[in-house]
């Protein structure tokens, strides 16, 4: 495989936003990254990430907070951002991501705020304990090539992922969910570009739910998403480890830990996502 550089990529060219006046850009989005009835969370959060971090003129997004309002759909949008403030090392703005309805008028579809900056200024100490997830080498963990299902059945989004899941977080797959709340995987881009600081935000909404491991087969659309981003990741597939605590009253929390190949916690995130019955064409897979 031809290894994309970062700016050549499908990744970067579906994510790419153009200058239309001061804070305003436009943006086409494709069908490719659907899942659901919609486009992913991620997806989007990277979208946006993007444009805010042109807007305030900082490189990197160090927190960032969505809030999903309605279903993004493939099309055109425009995005609209908002400077809050401007410090000597991070800036501080939003941004909302507006579709046009049948009558021409602007739908607000997601609101996002944040802050950025630029990663490499930060200094290199690190004090955690936290600890990389336990997962299986690459080969020895199941892909989207090695399921049963026709690809035209899976969701676009699968084709634009390189996924590699954890064996032990697959029992949805073959109706034996663990019920443990669970979901680990490699993560990589399909042309071989490595991750920056915006594929992460892409990273930390990949995978497939948490919900599945519990025996919740639905569709679990997001609700709001806050990532951090940490440190700019080394060469490679990251690693992913969701998990879930609780679901309650038709809601749950999943959380998002990301290490790169030099075993560093490169981005971590919460969202919250409500559990809804499936799309009438994701029941039967």
């Amino acid at each position: 495989m031809t290894q994309a550089t970062i700016g050549s990529s499908e990744f970067d060219r579906d994510t790419r936003v153009r200058l239309r006046t001061d804070g305003v850009f436009d943006a086409d989005l494709p069908e490719g990254w659907s899942v659901g009835a919609g486009l992913n969370g991620g997806y989007l959060l990277a979208l946006l990430g993007r444009a805010l971090g042109e807007a305030l003129e900082r490189p990197d997004p160090f927190t960032i907070t969505a809030h999903y309002l309605s279903g993004t759909t493939p099309g055109p949008a425009v995005i609209r951002t908002d400077v809050a403030a401007r410090r000597h090392s991070t800036a501080t703005g939003s941004a909302r991501l507006l579709q046009p309805d049948a009558d021409g008028n602007e739908v607000e579809r997601v609101r996002v705020l944040g802050t950025c900056g630029d990663l490499s200024a930060l200094p290199a100490d690190v004090h955690t304990t936290a600890k990389p997830p336990e997962i299986p080498p690459w080969e020895h963990c199941v892909g989207a090539e090695h399921s049963p299902h026709d690809a035209e059945r899976m969701p676009p989004i699968v084709h634009r992922l390189r996924l590699r899941l954890d064996p032990a977080t697959l029992g949805w797959a073959i109706g034996e969910p663990s019920g443990k709340g669970e979901m680990r995987a490699w993560f990589a881009l399909p042309d071989g570009r490595d991750h920056d600081p915006l594929s992460l935000l892409l990273a930390v909404d990949g995978l497939p739910s948490v919900a599945f491991e519990l025996g919740i087969d639905a569709w679990v659309p997001t609700v709001e998403l806050t990532a951090h981003v940490r440190a700019r990741p080394a060469p490679g597939p990251v690693r992913v480890a969701l998990t879930t605590r609780n679901v309650a009253g038709g809601y749950l929390e999943e959380d998002a830990e990301v290490w790169d190949s030099e075993d560093r916690l490169v981005a971590q995130s919460r969202q919250l996502a409500k559990i809804k019955p499936k799309p009438s064409h994701f029941r039967s897979q």
